[in-house]
């Protein structure tokens, strides 16, 4: 079966799946408090990465787990935002978007076989994200533990990424 097919396929499993949740949330009072509760709400949208995750391994189409991951990390953020309340670290947060797609990419090579260039390409997403929200979350006062020293996470990216250029090989 072609990639295509696979794609077309898998979509197809998602939508099933989605459409059996809602009706199942309009038709069972037990469900709809968990799709719906106070507490329990944003377990939907985990719910929804976890079968987009699903749907990639049933077609063998791994590159569902970019936006499974993603779709499932913002709703495992909001799942702790809603249970914490802490609602203003949003400010912040949302700088570890670049985090889950980087653990989806990983996942995506790994299930390609590309393991190798998985992490080089998903680390790389994932170190950025995780200063990013270092940074904001420090500078934001979020983050108390990196306090006054977050200007010592840009100079590092920075001696990172110049490295990273000396060590290139040139291109003619």
């Amino acid at each position: 079966m072609d990639s295509g097919r696979r794609a077309s396929l898998s979509f197809a499993l998602i939508l099933i799946a989605l459409g059996a949740w809602f009706l199942a949330v309009e038709l069972a009072p037990a469900v709809r408090a968990i799709a719906y509760g106070r507490a329990t709400w944003p377990l939907s949208i985990v719910g929804a990465g976890v079968l987009m995750l699903v749907a990639g391994l049933i077609t063998w189409t791994p590159g569902w787990a970019i936006p499974a991951c993603l779709v499932g990390g913002i709703g495992g953020l909001l799942y702790w935002q809603n249970l914490t309340g802490n609602w203003e670290s949003w400010a912040y947060a949302w700088t570890l978007i670049p985090v889950f797609v980087g653990v989806g990419l990983i996942l995506a090579g790994v299930l390609r076989g590309r393991v190798r260039g998985a992490l080089i390409g998903g680390g790389w997403t994932i170190f950025s994200g995780l200063v990013m929200f270092s940074l904001f979350g420090s500078f934001l006062g979020g983050l108390a533990i990196v306090g006054q020293l977050w200007p010592l996470l840009l100079i590092a990216m920075g001696v990172i990424f110049l490295v990273q250029a000396l060590l290139r090989p040139r291109r003619s």
